[in-house]
């Protein structure tokens, strides 16, 4: 037997219906914020991610799955999202233009790392991505589209918000870190880091290494004074909006191309407090990528985390109103396949039988099914243009006519 490859699932029945409903809850809000749908694909060329992500990074170092094509061009699979949106972007000249772009994109995201809870191989995101629009007004309706999703979906969170400050801040910064980093204990991946972009220290999950940095220079104190007014009016807008937010001077994002306004969401309803969103602006990354210089704000939502804590609830999905239909003669089952289509047309969910059984086979058979309502053709229905009705939850039966078939359903 050929199984999946490890850590890349399948989605399907339950598992598959919740994936569904953090996609359209999600597209829904983002549409309400003016933005829609882009799709990108999967597969890029490696120097894309290389460039925007960052060299230092544990994306590129260590998770790409990256490989040679048959023309021994490099190419991988997308570790993230955004790179690929603003590739589209300049590759059809909007940043020439100075178009303002909301885009919207969900889909499979890929990185090679130990599987676990809420972390995958093949794993989902859902972002957005809003390009020249300079106002931090902006970053507070990104941010508001994130806790709208949440409301929607029940989910509690902890909003953690910082700024980056400009390219110019973040060199004072790690010249200052590096400094004060330089006679401390720090584990591999951090020393590897002092060297490549040793802001990322401030990112390490290791205890030892937080302990180390707990004294470390806060970014805040390297701000200019727009980045200053900027963050001070996220905050504003946050309050006067009723969003609760923490300042979190350590959060730095994982990615080289933040700049300016940085957030996370954190859940614990999956157990230890688990990043579920983050995002930021990103105003130098189109340039960087070889684009007119634009602005840039967005997120990206793990979707694998959003559904393990809608795991977690009851009756997070609602009952389909699914419909049995049935004939007791099979020479009936063209007139039923019939008025099964002109069901569909009206956005109703019917699974038709092709099987001619005794009444109670079927009736067994929807109960055992959870479907909600059932039909019947038999004999006596067909002279009248009727048809047997019975609404499963009630324990309700009757004959109607056909026409009355859409008032009842």
């Amino acid at each position: 037997m050929i199984n999946a490859i490890k850590g890349m699932n399948d989605l399907l029945d339950d598992d598959a219906r919740i994936y569904e409903l953090v996609i359209n809850t999600s597209s829904k809000v983002a549409k309400n914020y003016g933005y829609s749908y882009i799709q990108i694909p999967h597969l890029e060329q490696s120097a894309l991610f290389k460039r925007s992500v960052g060299e230092s990074s544990d994306i590129v170092g260590k998770e790409m799955y990256e490989f040679n094509d048959k023309s021994g061009d490099s190419v991988c699979l997308r570790p993230e999202g955004t790179a690929g949106v603003v590739r589209a972007f300049i590759e059809k000249k909007m940043d020439k233009a100075n178009s303002v772009k909301r885009w919207f994109y969900h889909g499979s995201m890929f990185r090679y790392e130990k599987p676990q809870r809420g972390r995958y191989r093949e794993f989902h995101q859902f972002g957005i991505e809003c390009f020249n629009i300079a106002s931090v007004y902006e970053d507070a309706s990104v941010i508001m589209i994130l806790k709208d999703i949440f409301d929607e979906l029940d989910i509690k969170y902890t909003l953690k918000i910082n700024s980056l400050g400009t390219p110019e801040t973040l060199n004072n910064y790690r010249a200052k870190l590096r400094e004060f980093c330089a006679d401390l204990n720090l584990c591999e991946d951090c020393k590897r880091r002092f060297n490549t972009n040793i802001i990322r220290v401030l990112d390490c999950k290791n205890d030892s290494c937080q302990n180390a940095l707990k004294n470390a220079p806060n970014l805040s104190e390297f701000l200019d004074e727009e980045c200053k007014k900027d963050f001070a009016k996220l905050q504003e807008l946050l309050k006067e909006n009723n969003v609760s937010f923490v300042i979190d001077e350590r959060l730095v994002r994982g990615l080289d191309y933040y700049s300016k306004s940085a957030f996370e969401f954190i859940s614990d309803e999956i157990g230890a407090k688990a990043a579920i969103a983050g995002g930021g602006r990103y105003d130098y990354l189109v340039e960087y990528l070889g684009g007119a210089k634009s602005y840039g704000v967005g997120f990206a939502m793990g979707v694998e985390r959003v559904m393990d804590i809608l795991k977690s609830k009851q009756n997070i999905l609602k009952k389909e109103n699914k419909i049995y239909f049935c004939v007791l003669d099979e020479k009936y089952l063209n007139y039923a396949f019939k008025i099964a289509s002109m069901l569909r047309k009206e956005n109703k969910n019917v699974i038709l039988n092709y099987e001619a059984k005794k009444m109670q086979k079927h009736l067994n058979n929807a109960l055992k099914q959870d479907y909600n309502y059932f039909l019947a053709l038999g004999e006596d229905e067909m002279k009248e243009n009727k048809i047997l009705f019975k609404d499963l939850a009630k324990q309700e039966q009757k004959i109607i006519l056909i026409d009355e078939l859409k008032e009842l359903l």
